[in-house]
């Protein structure tokens, strides 16, 4: 099983019924558990105009080659009402891999680690709940200037 972490965020519709179904759909593929979740957090619209979004990262252990593992994700996105008119539009759900184990990879439609992952305090902060070391504390002051707000913990498990 490879260790991976998915980006979770959403400004429309409701947030955490489709971080909750998400995961969901996730934990229930064969080859896929969801093994920890952050906290949620609440940041204004990254390079965007809209809502704030309600962010999160989700540990994922999965035998899923990466590109499968996307073409989940693209297709959970997609159940959710996930358009993609597009670059930066306000979103029902947005799942971005972030980490596949170690790996590096570069093709036309997958790049990893995620190329901005460091730039994006909705990204850091959960992140840093949930891995074991990978971000580094002059990382998160990099972005301390960007308005997040801790809302605090969630159980996804728990029905809304």
């Amino acid at each position: 099983m490879i260790k991976t972490y998915i980006a979770l965020g959403a400004n429309l519709g409701e947030p955490l019924r489709a971080f909750q179904n998400a995961l969901a759909r996730i934990n229930a593929h064969p080859q896929c558990t969801v093994s920890a979740l952050s906290s949620l957090y609440r940041s204004e619209a990254f390079e965007a105009e809209g809502p704030d979004y309600i962010n999160a990262v989700a540990q994922v252990m999965t035998s899923l080659s990466a590109p499968e593992l996307l073409a989940l994700t693209q297709d959970i996105e997609c159940s959710a009402g996930r358009l993609r008119q597009y670059h930066h539009q306000p979103r029902t759900l947005d799942l971005d891999l972030l980490f596949y184990g170690s790996a590096v990879i570069q093709s036309s439609n997958l790049t990893l680690p995620h190329p901005r992952w460091r730039e994006r305090a909705f990204v850091l902060l959960p992140l840093q709940e949930v891995s074991e070391g990978w971000v580094h504390p002059s990382d998160v002051d990099a972005v301390k200037d960007q308005a997040i707000e801790k809302v605090g913990p969630w159980d996804w498990t728990v029905p809304l």
